[in-house]
């Protein structure tokens, strides 16, 4: 018979193997990032013949050059646009669409949340040219409006499908409790629904802030004025056909990566939150 010893030694070694395997997960994402901004204070001789991670002199003149030579500045406006008017337009029609086919009955809800549901297995690719005729037609190509109602279009469906299981187990009492101090459908959505689902929207935010901010070939179909363009478009100019300037594009990498970095330490706490409560709610 095994005694609690033997048991204790198997669970301490598969902890250590469930640890050291996470470990090492979290090394591969972070190297590559760590390499990204030691590499932005290098010079282009020493950014591959130098064996050591750490520069011997920091070159902070990288960035300044990456941000005057790539013209960050319009094109981080842009983004810095585009995204929150992205962000902010999914988080309100998706959290009214989900409460909707959450918690109302109407003819032909299964088939319009199945037709959303279906829409998540396009790939973004797929759908270009269908974007660019219809843009076309209603003369928004070529227009800040046109590519922020492209991308709220490609974030919709899975926004809608997080919120609407999100939504699926909010307590009906909560909004019973709503509806005796008088609050309408829509009060109770602003009122109830909205702060119960705090959480995932937080999920919400920053993935469709992820994806808005690294999007750029939905940009260069729909966009023939180099001025409206997002800010991976100045990363490109740091690399040529013939010579590519690593320093300032690591340089350019760092700039870019780091608001979204900062939205997602942001959200942390309420994305944990989200997953745990998901967890406990399934």
């Amino acid at each position: 018979m095994k005694n609690s010893a033997y048991y204790k030694i198997k669970k301490a070694i598969l902890n250590s193997f469930i640890h050291l395997f996470l470990i090492s997960v979290a090394i591969t994402c972070l190297y590559p990032l760590l390499w990204m901004v030691c590499a932005s204070f290098k010079t282009q001789d020493t950014i591959f013949s130098s064996g050591s991670l750490i520069p011997r002199k920091f070159h902070f003149e990288n960035y300044f050059n990456a941000w005057q030579q790539g013209g960050f500045g319009g094109n981080f406006l842009n983004s810095i646009f585009y995204t929150v008017s992205v962000v902010l337009g999914i988080v309100v029609i998706a959290s009214l669409a989900g409460y909707a086919f959450s918690r109302f009955r109407f003819p032909g809800k299964n088939v319009m949340f199945l037709t959303f549901i279906a829409a998540m297995m396009i790939p973004i690719p797929g759908s270009f040219v269908a974007l660019y005729v219809l843009l076309n037609k209603l003369q928004l190509r070529d227009t800040s409006i046109g590519y922020i109602l492209c991308m709220i279009n490609v974030g919709l469906s899975s926004s809608i499908f997080l919120l609407k299981t999100f939504f699926d187990k909010m307590p009906k009492e909560l909004e019973d409790a709503a509806r005796i101090d008088g609050c309408s459908k829509i009060g109770i959505w602003w009122h109830v629904a909205l702060p119960f689902a705090r959480p995932m929207i937080a999920v919400v935010v920053v993935f469709n802030a992820l994806n808005v901010w690294n999007e750029y070939v939905l940009a260069l179909v729909i966009f023939d004025n180099k001025s409206l363009m997002p800010l991976q478009r100045a990363l490109v100019l740091f690399q040529g056909e013939f010579l590519t300037n690593y320093p300032l594009l690591m340089a350019g990498l760092t700039i870019t990566a780091l608001p979204i970095i900062i939205v997602y330490l942001l959200m942390q706490k309420h994305i944990v939150r989200g997953v745990i409560q998901a967890s406990v709610f399934e």
